[in-house]
């Protein structure tokens, strides 16, 4: 992992302004002297700026997105607990971490944290701007915001604007963590439990009604307690408990909520994606109830030079992550390369 310190002022969309500014990120392959070859991945709530690790079906040696033939490029998002600036940063004021003082970060702030990086790095130009769920929405901004600077988007699994439904979960989310008796109090693990409460409401959208009756049964119909289920939402708790934070993921729910393209744009959302002229592949997963294949059609509908694809899974919205083999094949088959499923891309 890279760090980035940016000695200047970064203002938000809410008016506050973070006086500098640090940036965690992951870089692979090597950049060719045109700069043509610049993949950049834009990662989901609770990832990090290694999509080797949580992306590797996809992203890797003998992957579709391999960094013998790419530059790749995946920055840690603004608010999160994996090296940018987030809650558990210091407050330069105080001297303390920002804890649930931090401020309100959007989507677009996001994208422009991404930009200064693109210009430290000395990026000109995107090949392939690309990301899954929130992901998803960042590259959709950043290609609003930086159209000249972004030849190709891929986007999974994502839409236009936070649905009232996203909002309904991540609000049923936050009041999860703030019932935490320890919300709120000035320490890393504040909010723990109200945190594995959170993702346990998370769980029930990134899998579905048929994935998880299938897996996750008892076979011993006598049983009344101590369910098999019962056990997995526990584990996935923990498992997040474990690695994340309670006050990232309260942060990053409202940025989440303040996904709307057309925000401060004066035009319609129809309008804003009627002027994206990138080549775009759109990909939605058909069981994915967190954000269903409605909006990826919505997308494809008015995104001029698009092209959608769904793809049959059982495992809702974490098929974006799951189905890497499938998503893989398209994703090669669209960007013209030669791609044996399950074999790896061949260059």
């Amino acid at each position: 992992m890279n760090l980035y310190h940016h000695r200047e002022s970064f203002p938000l969309e809410s008016g506050d302004v973070f006086n500098e500014l640090t940036i965690a990120y992951h870089t692979y392959g090597t950049m060719n002297a045109d700069g043509s070859n610049v993949i950049w991945i834009c990662h989901a709530l609770t990832a990090n700026s290694d999509p080797v690790d949580w992306w590797h079906g996809v992203v890797g040696a003998d992957k579709v997105i391999d960094p013998k033939k790419y530059f790749i490029v995946c920055a840690n998002i603004l608010g999160s607990c994996y090296g940018t600036t987030g809650p558990l940063s210091v407050d330069e004021v105080t001297q303390t971490p920002y804890y649930n003082r931090f401020p309100l970060v959007t989507i677009r702030d996001m994208v422009n944290a991404h930009i200064v990086l693109r210009k430290h790095l000395n990026i000109s130009r995107i090949a392939l701007l690309m990301g899954g769920s929130m992901g998803g929405y960042q590259a959709l901004e950043w290609s609003v915001t930086e159209p000249s600077v972004i030849e190709k988007l891929f986007i999974l699994a994502t839409s236009a604007t936070e649905s009232a439904w996203g909002m309904a979960i991540h609000t049923a989310q936050r009041l999860a963590i703030e019932a935490d008796g320890t919300w709120g109090m000035p320490d890393n693990t504040a909010g723990a439990k109200g945190l594995k409460a959170a993702r346990a409401i998370g769980m029930l959208t990134y899998r579905n009604y048929t994935i998880m009756v299938k897996k996750q049964t008892d076979v011993d119909n006598e049983k009344v307690d101590d369910f098999k289920v019962s056990a997995y939402i526990n584990h996935q708790g923990d498992k997040l408990v474990a690695r994340f934070n309670a006050y990232s993921y309260h942060t990053l729910t409202r940025s989440l909520d303040s996904h709307n393209l057309s925000r401060g744009r004066k035009k319609t959302v129809e309008q804003i994606l009627e002027g994206i002229h990138q080549q775009t592949l759109i990909i939605g997963i058909s069981s994915d109830i967190l954000c269903p294949i409605i909006e990826q059609k919505f997308l494809a509908k008015h995104i001029p030079n698009s092209e959608f694809i769904e793809i049959d899974s059982s495992y809702g919205h974490d098929g974006f992550l799951v189905e890497s083999a499938i998503i893989s094949k398209h994703l090669s088959e669209w960007l013209g390369n030669e791609y044996i499923l399950g074999y790896g891309a061949s260059i």
